[in-house]
């Protein structure tokens, strides 16, 4: 596997902890309109709220190496989560202040700063990674008969155990190091301030075609290098009162995503619906209107996004470069909202009472804005320059514009992706996150492109010699498991 291809499976795999933050969003946002004031001190059912969305975030660091381990486990078993904990408590545990006191015969007052922050989510990450690895190798091993009652899947707790432990003497003395390089890296990019949001904004969009940006993501949204942007706006007033967040700041790395996805992408599916040729209008209509609402309400734009990713590259590239300017705006005008999921309309109302939210309502006025942009510039570049976007091409060609039926039962639909794919026998592994299929195929030649086209996707990438991710939006995982139950 090559290193392009494992890091899209880190990364598709890191969307498993990321999915509980939706629950954090709704339980905090609630209890923020509740009690805008007293942040939980006025409202008993307010503080409920925020203290069990809190739960969540101030525990994703143990969210990172179960969701990790099980993401990347061949089956998708338990035992690899349970493994992921299993090695995150050993790690976390010997490394803690007070153990690296004991184990370093230092007195505490001595112990680098480092291991104080040791439960963080790049030590997560680490863990389920190595934590996975150790499950695929050894989830099957059959021990002698006197042992057999601890082979298989009952086997890799205890040999992540044993590896844990050694890799806490490894960190006992690199951590430190690797931790201040972290932090060092952290602290270069908020030295760019907004500038460096613009940045990030504009990779994000960027590596989404290889399904990279989840990587990216972790560095910006999460305690992978200091950030942790999600999860110090989400914290509101607790984050405020540790000193974690500050008004007006944090947030930045998600703020100027909302004028793009609310705004932005539609303005763009209008530009597209109405440079389509008079005969397409209908059916081009129909995806159009369908993507810009998951984009406007829940901040979903792959539907959208890949309907001109790989035939309009440049209309890509532009989008790429219009979301980081928008992220650099509104980092810069101190226009502050955070999300949970994803930068829609849902999001932005759930962040409206957090105290982190610094003039939420111009993401509203910029998104305006954006929306006459985009969709300016959307239509000269289609029309200046003969983009072959949706509804453009001759209809015999446009195979882009079919619909999957919606009768079928999802047993039926899987079966017509298995035999698109090219047959059962010719898959390797069948996997998925919120929006794409991931699959490894033994031929990737004997995949019908035309006929996945018709079954609904927006959309097919390929990674290395046998990697392969349609984009279907949110049945993503549905279709994946139904494939599974057939291919098995």
């Amino acid at each position: 596997m090559s290193i392009l291809s494992y890091a899209q499976k880190i990364g598709q795999a890191l969307m498993v902890p990321v999915a509980v933050l939706p629950a954090a969003a709704v339980l905090m946002g609630i209890g923020y309109w509740l009690d805008p004031d007293g942040w939980g001190a006025n409202s008993q059912l307010a503080a409920l709220l925020i203290k069990s969305g809190a739960a969540i975030i101030d525990n994703m660091g143990l969210l990172f190496a179960v969701g990790v381990a099980f993401g990347l486990s061949k089956d998708k078993h338990g035992s690899a989560a349970l493994s992921g904990l299993v090695g995150y408590y050993v790690v976390t545990t010997l490394l803690a202040p007070g153990g690296v006191a004991q184990l370093q015969h230092i007195d505490p007052s001595q112990v680098p700063a480092a291991f104080g922050k040791i439960n963080n989510q790049f030590i997560g990450i680490l863990i389920g990674v190595l934590s996975a690895e150790l499950y695929n190798r050894f989830y099957q091993v059959e021990l002698p008969k006197a042992l057999s009652f601890f082979s298989g899947k009952r086997l890799v707790p205890i040999v992540v155990s044993f590896v844990m432990i050694a890799l806490s003497f490894l960190l006992l003395y690199v951590w430190p190091s690797i931790f201040n390089a972290l932090v060092a890296f952290g602290e270069s990019i908020k030295d760019l301030g907004a500038v460096g949001a613009g940045i990030y904004g504009f990779f994000n969009r960027l590596l989404i075609p290889v399904g990279l940006h989840h990587a990216l993501n972790s560095v910006f949204w999460f305690d992978v290098a200091g950030i942790n942007d999600i999860p110090n706006f989400l914290g509101g007033a607790k984050s405020i009162a540790e000193g974690t967040a500050t008004v007006g700041v944090t947030g930045m790395y998600q703020a100027g995503f909302f004028p793009v996805m609310m705004f932005g992408l539609p303005g763009a599916a209008l530009a597209i619906y109405q440079c389509a040729k008079p005969s397409q209008k209908v059916k081009v209509a129909s995806i159009m209107l369908a993507g810009a609402f998951a984009s406007f309400f829940t901040g979903i734009t792959e539907p959208l996004e890949f309907s001109f990713m790989f035939v309009a590259p440049i209309l890509y590239v532009l989008h790429a470069l219009l979301t980081g300017i928008s992220v650099f705006i509104a980092a810069s005008m101190h226009w502050i909202a955070g999300f949970g999921f994803s930068a829609g309309l849902v999001d932005m109302a759930l962040s409206t009472r957090n105290p982190l939210a610094v003039n939420w309502y111009m993401l509203l006025v910029q998104g305006l804005v954006f929306f006459t942009i985009y969709y300016l510039v959307f239509r000269f570049a289609i029309q200046a320059f003969n983009l072959k976007t949706i509804g453009r091409t001759e209809e015999a060609e446009e195979s882009v514009a079919a619909q999957p039926v919606t009768n079928q039962s999802r047993e039926e639909r899987a079966v017509k992706f298995i035999d698109a794919l090219g047959g059962g026998d010719n898959f390797k592994t069948i996997d998925a996150c919120i929006t794409r299929l991931r699959l490894t195929l033994v031929d990737r030649e004997k995949v019908n492109e035309e006929q996945l086209k018709a079954l609904g996707s927006k959309g097919n990438v390929k990674l290395g010699n046998d990697g392969l991710q349609v984009i279907l939006g949110p049945e993503a995982e549905l279709v994946a498991e139904a494939i599974k139950a057939k291919v098995k």
